[in-house]
């Protein structure tokens, strides 16, 4: 079984890692990776490769910039002439990217089968990109890898049924990696000089909050009022940097680092009071570290943290009653999803 891995993303890089290291191990698994280079700079890509322990990739097409359509076409266009050349079984695509629907078409066209990891999620706003992505992505692929009931459902409801799996989250599996390495390196924590529960973690980067002048000012003085109270730690996307430039906006108040790798995320979770982030996986991870989370977005596709307490959007003044989650496994995601690949493969599923 060939499977080519599409990836593009830094959240894309976590999850594949924890599926490639199944694959990796399995003699009748052929993995060919293929990074478009959607996230390019060294500390957005090549930092998670070595922390995670992934293979350099089998091709690196190196796109990235411009709009959604020129980046995605170009995507696309490399893409199918990759999947020519290769001949895989299985085209393998995470989340919700440009890179993501560039696999998925290239795919789709050429009729080789798409598995979709972390199909069903929605946000049901459709003025974001990653929404259409999703759709999009879902109704081209073969096999559908659903983190929680509610993908399921959402499935349903958009009439794909077949070959729909709830294999829970990947991103735990990736995180339980994380958690046994994390004492291996000197800890974030000591070189920024924060005391564990002492400040809070912040990561803002989305279109949709960057490119909105107003919106982008109003969250920016939110967490400056925060950071009246505590250290607000602030590892900064580089388009957000470059939109507060653009904006003319300051940064006065915030801990301003650079993009961090894997690892030394995973240590400011750990000892974070609390988080605030329009990342999908960041409020995920944040639970996964028992860590409150503010999501600065106007909706979540998550919505079984908001359920359970552990998160509530900036637009919400209180909580929910705290609750455990366990829709996102056991750390085994991974494993279920190759298993149920090697079956699809050899006709018993």
């Amino acid at each position: 079984m060939k499977i080519l891995t599409v990836v593009g993303a830094r959240p894309q890089f976590i999850k594949a890692a924890t599926v490639s290291r199944v694959l990796n191990s399995d003699d009748t698994c052929e993995e060919v990776l293929l990074h478009t280079g959607q996230h390019f700079d060294p500390e957005m890509s090549d930092v998670f490769f070595s922390e995670l322990g992934m293979s350099e990739p089998n091709y690196s097409l190196n796109i990235h910039g411009g709009g959604h359509g020129r980046m995605t076409g170009r995507m696309l266009e490399a893409i199918e002439d990759v999947i020519d050349t290769e001949r895989p079984s299985i085209v393998l695509v995470y989340g919700d990217t440009n890179s993501t629907l560039a696999g998925a078409v290239a795919a789709a066209k050429l009729h080789v089968p798409i598995a979709h990891i972390e199909a069903g999620l929605r946000s049901f706003n459709r003025k974001m990109p990653e929404e259409i992505n999703r759709v999009l992505t879902d109704h081209v692929s073969e096999i559908l890898f659903c983190p929680t009931t509610t993908a399921v459902t959402n499935l349903t409801n958009e009439g794909i049924a077949e070959h729909v799996y709830n294999v829970g989250d990947v991103m735990y599996d990736a995180s339980v990696f994380a958690a046994l390495r994390i004492d291996q390196n000197e800890s974030i924590l000591d070189k920024l000089g924060l005391k564990p529960n002492a400040y809070v973690l912040c990561t803002l980067h989305r279109a949709e909050n960057t490119d909105d002048k107003h919106r982008f000012g109003a969250l920016l003085n939110l967490l400056q009022k925060v950071a009246s109270e505590h250290s607000v730690v602030f590892p900064i996307h580089p388009r957000t940097r470059k939109a507060m430039e653009e904006h003319g906006f300051r940064s006065d108040g915030l801990t301003v680092i650079d993009p961090v790798g894997y690892l030394d995320m995973n240590a400011l979770l750990a000892g974070a009071k609390e988080v605030y982030t329009d990342s999908g996986g960041l409020q995920k991870e944040a639970y996964f570290h028992r860590c409150p989370c503010v999501t600065l977005r106007d909706e979540t596709e998550w919505v079984e943290t908001i359920e359970a307490g552990w998160n509530r959007l900036w637009t919400q003044e209180k909580y929910e009653k705290r609750t455990e989650i366990k829709e996102y496994g056991d750390g085994d995601s991974a494993q279920k999803i190759v298993e149920i690949l090697r079956q699809w493969y050899t006709g018993q599923t």
